[in-house]
């Protein structure tokens, strides 16, 4: 079976500095996959890899079965991967409703034009509300993005990013400075989107890892140590040595 998402010996070097040092990992269509470790480790690195705002200095990418190692985002992106950021990237004064649809337009065909309107446009319409239906923004719909609270502003960005039909969807830190409520929602929310599609965050919340994701990649200074299911993450000397065993140790003394 072909992967939804391979990646072969990538590296990346910044100068001398090497950052990733030869990552092998595929993921299988429809797998919900978290990748997991310390700060420093690489993971947004490897996003910005994947997504083609990072060139690899080594090593090849595959978005299923196609080689798209060193594409520019915007070719990736139309050939069925979106991702979101750490940090929130919305359009602040556009109404939800319009940062939605933008997402929608080359989708659905829409190309440089200055004589189609898009608010004539009946079936991009339904469709937009259909996001924000399933993003649970329907009742902001017409008000500015700016406006939102932060978890609503998350929830519109992965709004955007599933709205295009990617295939696979790749979150950074989705629920990052969420209170636990606005947590549970959000796993909710990702779970929600993410069904039928192909998952891959990068999360520290330890609950919302184990929660949802059905492998977990354990990334250690640039290095995959670890690749399993949840049970056998957990008890893995090796990923309590490096990372998880100090995490939720602190996690339940907080708790």
């Amino acid at each position: 079976m072909t992967a939804a998402l391979e990646l072969k010996g990538v590296r990346k070097s910044f100068g001398r500095t090497e950052i990733i040092m030869g990552v092998d990992l595929a993921i299988e269509a429809g797998e919900r996959h978290a990748i997991i470790g310390p700060n420093g480790a690489g993971k947004s690195t490897l996003f910005h890899l994947i997504s083609g705002r990072y060139q690899v200095s080594a090593g090849q990418i595959f978005l299923h079965g196609e080689e798209i190692t060193d594409m520019a985002p915007y070719e990736i992106n139309r050939k069925g991967l979106s991702r979101s950021f750490q940090v929130t990237n919305i359009f602040p004064r556009m109404s939800v409703f319009e940062n939605v649809r933008c997402a929608l337009l080359w989708s659905m065909g829409y190309r440089y034009s200055f004589w189609r309107t898009v608010d004539r446009d009946s079936e991009l319409t339904d469709r937009t509300d259909a996001v924000l239906e399933q993003i649970g923004l329907t009742g902001r719909r017409n008000i500015l993005a700016s406006v939102l609270t932060y978890a609503e502003q998350r929830a519109l960005e992965i709004g955007i990013s599933m709205a295009g039909g990617a295939g696979v969807l790749m979150l950074d830190e989705p629920t990052a400075g969420m209170s636990h409520s606005e947590t549970e929602q959000a796993v909710a929310l990702i779970r929600r989107v993410s069904e039928g599609r192909t998952l891959v965050m990068v999360e520290h919340d330890m609950g919302v890892v184990f929660d949802l994701a059905d492998r977990i990649s354990v990334l250690v200074y640039g290095e995959i140590i670890a690749c399993d299911v949840p049970e056998k993450i957990r008890e893995n000397r090796a990923v309590k040595e490096a990372y998880l065993g100090a995490l939720l140790d602190e996690e339940e003394a907080t708790a």
